[in-house]
């Protein structure tokens, strides 16, 4: 069987809603590869909040049984493209495909500072599902106003399509044999119903499945509507998720192990429009193929099978300078794990041990210096009950000089250990 690259106390019996909570990430595009995973894309709301201008980059998660996710890292971010706009940010949804080895993944960015009149859908292939994505630049011959959220779909017959879309409008169109061009040009999608973004397809039982937001004002909802063909006519079914407490909506629906379930976010972890966080809900159809209302849980979707096999190389660190043991809540407290091996360099998952009675403590992650990310840790059993969990996954160098640091001041947060598995050795 295989390592899970999660260590043995960090593993779950059950899932919950929301699935990541170490992070704020959207705009989830869920899809199942060959290797028999579920792998969520996500675009990342930065903390502290910052606006959608100023997203910039994208993370991808997996999981193997829906209860247990592991954050695979960054993949892309605004300065890794070389034609995207020079101020970078307005990273948004994204989408990834696979064909023929190799994994295309697509996403949005302006080539210029006039950012709403500029949109490309960028391109960047790898062999891996979750690393080494290079820049391959953006599909030529496409409109540049709000040309956002790209999906794509490949059909049983191994023909590609491409949807995007924003503003009220949505296009379709059939994507070349190099997936990077589009034959015979893109179209609008007819018989949609209060069309605002997020187009997502799908098909089950030979019935083609569009879902999208609508434009319920600061509450958006997700529609639906099929077709017996990828591009449409479209027949419009109706609304088939209610607001999620969110003024956005954003969704991708994937068959796993059997069922079938419906990926979105909320705000429900910091209460901030432009901080979101993902969750997954099981999806229903009825005999006619009609989508039931999606009941949104906190208790979130059972397993799907047995437990993922822990991390057989897991190796855990205790913080040797900083002042941990009182907590992080004063500004500038921090604790420091040092002299952790990176192995040959590259990923790192950095699974944290943790305590607090606050509802979200948060923490600045630094990792050889570099500033990473502000970690969230939402509340657990108290300030003395090392049961909270955290996970995050950077870039280590070679060697065993890396150092990571956790700085507080928002928050009484008190860390115990930090475990490290290595994902690219």
């Amino acid at each position: 069987m295989r390592n899970s690259g999660i260590p043995a106390d960090f593993i779950k019996s059950a899932s919950s809603n929301p699935i990541v909570t170490t992070l704020f990430a959207a705009d989830p595009s869920a899809h199942v590869w060959e290797d028999g995973k579920v792998y969520i894309y996500a675009s990342r709301d930065m903390d502290p909040a910052r606006g959608c201008d100023l997203m910039d980059r994208y993370h991808v998660y997996s999981s193997e049984d829906m209860a247990n996710w592991v954050d695979e890292g960054e993949i892309l971010r605004s300065d890794d493209v070389s034609w995207g706009r020079p101020e970078g940010g307005f990273m948004w949804a994204p989408d990834c495909a696979y064909k023929n080895g190799t994994y295309y993944f697509y996403y949005p960015h302006p080539s210029g500072s006039n950012w709403n009149d500029s949109w490309k859908i960028g391109v960047a292939t790898s062999r891996h599902p979750a690393t080494g994505f290079v820049d391959k630049g953006f599909i030529e011959g496409l409109g540049g106003f709000a040309m956002i959220d790209p999906c794509v779909f490949v059909d049983e017959d191994g023909r590609a399509y491409m949807y995007y879309g924003g503003g009220g409008k949505c296009e379709g169109g059939e994507l070349g044999d190099d997936m990077m061009s589009i034959r015979g040009g893109m179209r609008p999608m007819e018989g949609l119903e209060d069309f605002h973004e997020a187009a997502w397809i799908f098909k089950r039982n030979g019935l083609y499945y569009l879902t999208y937001a609508d434009n319920l004002d600061n509450n958006n909802r997700m529609r639906y509507a099929v077709s017996r063909h990828p591009l449409g006519p479209w027949d419009y079914k109706g609304i088939f998720l209610e607001p999620t407490g969110c003024s956005t909506t954003h969704g991708s629906v994937a068959e796993f192990k059997g069922r079938w379930y419906l990926f979105y976010h909320n705000q429900d972890i910091s209460g901030q429009g432009n901080l979101r966080s993902m969750c997954v809900d099981e999806l229903h159809f009825e005999d006619d193929g009609s989508i039931r209302t999606v009941v949104q849980t906190k208790e979130g979707v059972r397993s799907t099978g047995s437990a993922p096999v822990p991390a057989a190389d897991a190796v855990t660190y205790a913080p040797v300078s900083g002042s941990s043991a009182g907590g992080l809540a004063e500004a500038g407290a921090y604790a420091q794990f040092e002299r952790i091996d990176g192995g040959r360099g590259g990923r790192a998952a950095l699974y944290i041990r943790y305590a607090t009675d606050e509802r979200l403590g948060k923490l600045r992650l630094t990792v050889n210096g570099a500033d990473e990310s502000l970690l969230n840790f939402p509340s657990g059993g108290g300030a003395s009950d090392f049961s909270g969990r955290a996970s995050v996954t950077v870039r280590l160098q070679p060697g065993t000089d890396n150092v990571v640091r956790l700085t507080g001041g928002q928050g009484d947060v008190r860390l115990e250990s930090l475990t490290v598995v290595l994902l690219d050795d």
